[in-house]
């Protein structure tokens, strides 16, 4: 399936995470990093959002994911910020951090410069805590100049929180 990356489908998918948190009566915290508040911005675009989004925060530097996540310094030196390790502890952050019960966090590698052979531009690492004891995390690699990796990183967030909540409310 292709997720689409035009603003129509992002508010349309946000809508869908939208009306399934709300059926479930769940609580949504962001913590983003490459997006910049993008996810959240979307979030509040919907009216009556306050219903089901808490809270988003924008940790674009690593002190920032330290100080108002909880991030360790030393899992920031120890795998970098574009890790699957720092987007757990990002997400759990936010979860911690907020009246949430459950978060998404992104942090990756957007561009054009910041790349490396080990994680090049386009590397995005995602973070999904759905209770305080269960953190879901996952890297991709989105083609594209910075606003198309932007674009994909807020469709995969949201369509992977979507697929993890509808399991949650079906299972």
């Amino acid at each position: 399936m292709t997720i689409q990356h035009d603003d129509e489908s992002l508010a349309m998918l946000t809508a869908a995470v939208a009306a399934e948190l709300k059926v479930q009566g769940r609580m949504l915290a962001t913590a983003e990093s490459c997006t910049g508040g993008w996810i959240a911005k979307l979030c509040t675009d919907l009216a009556g959002s306050s219903a089901w989004f808490e809270r988003g925060v924008v940790s674009y530097s690593n002190e920032a994911k330290q100080e108002l996540l909880g991030v360790p310094r030393g899992r920031i030196a120890r795998f970098g910020a574009v890790s699957e390790e720092v987007a757990a502890d990002m997400a759990g952050g936010a979860l911690e951090h907020s009246r949430a019960d459950l978060a998404l966090s992104v942090t990756g590698i957007a561009g054009p410069d910041g790349g490396s052979p080990d994680k090049p531009v386009g590397t995005v690492c995602f973070g999904w805590a759905l209770s305080d004891d269960l953190v879901e995390t996952e890297c991709h690699r989105f083609p594209g100049d910075r606003e198309a990796v932007r674009r994909a990183t807020v469709a995969a967030a949201l369509s992977g929180l979507l697929d993890r909540v509808s399991g949650i409310g079906r299972g």
